[in-house]
């Protein structure tokens, strides 16, 4: 199973940044940095790829801000379910582009639009994510989409790793896990 790492301020220091990323390397395919409310957002983003550029990822990805993604030639960007009708302008600046859907219909609306991995959630409880959609919506929505569908809220422990792998899921998503 592949591991996409959601960073926030419980997994990524910026005063240990170098510790930080090499733990979560150990664990992750795939990265973000997501710090939604930083005012250094900027800064640190620039910090973040110079970093994660020393490890073997897949792919660094920004969160939210294609522009910034572009600029600063991250791989992608993590567009939130509010900029899934933004997938073809990052698309169009050559950028691998993950969103975040929620039910099977933004999910087929984002591989439409040229995404080229949606994360579905919570799969599980997760804190300020509303009700869990759960391992069957996960199936039904990995049946039926073309591209990779990740699963994404509160998947903290091995075995919940594996009900999603038995779900059909080939990546996971999570923050808390690399905490």
């Amino acid at each position: 199973m592949l591991a996409y790492a959601i960073s926030d301020t419980t997994n990524l220091d910026f005063h240990n940044l170098e510790a930080s990323i090499q733990r979560i390397a150990s664990k992750a395919s795939m990265i973000v940095y997501r710090d939604k409310n930083n005012p250094n957002y900027k800064e640190n983003s620039k910090l973040f790829l110079q970093t994660a550029k020393k490890y073997p990822f897949e792919k660094i990805l920004l969160h939210s801000n294609i522009d910034l993604s572009a600029k600063l030639k991250a791989d992608g960007v993590h567009l939130t379910s509010l900029q899934i009708e933004c997938i073809p302008i990052a698309k169009e600046k050559g950028l691998f582009v993950v969103a975040s859907t929620h039910a099977l219909n933004e999910a087929i609306k984002a591989q439409k639009l040229g995404a080229d991995m949606v994360t579905l959630s919570p799969i599980y409880d997760s804190p300020n994510k509303g009700k869990p959609i759960g391992l069957k919506k996960l199936k039904e929505v990995i049946l039926n989409l073309k591209i990779p569908v990740i699963a994404l809220g509160g998947i903290l422990t091995e075995e919940q790793i594996q009900e999603c792998q038995n779900a059909g899921a080939k990546w996971f998503a999570s923050i808390r896990y690399f905490a």
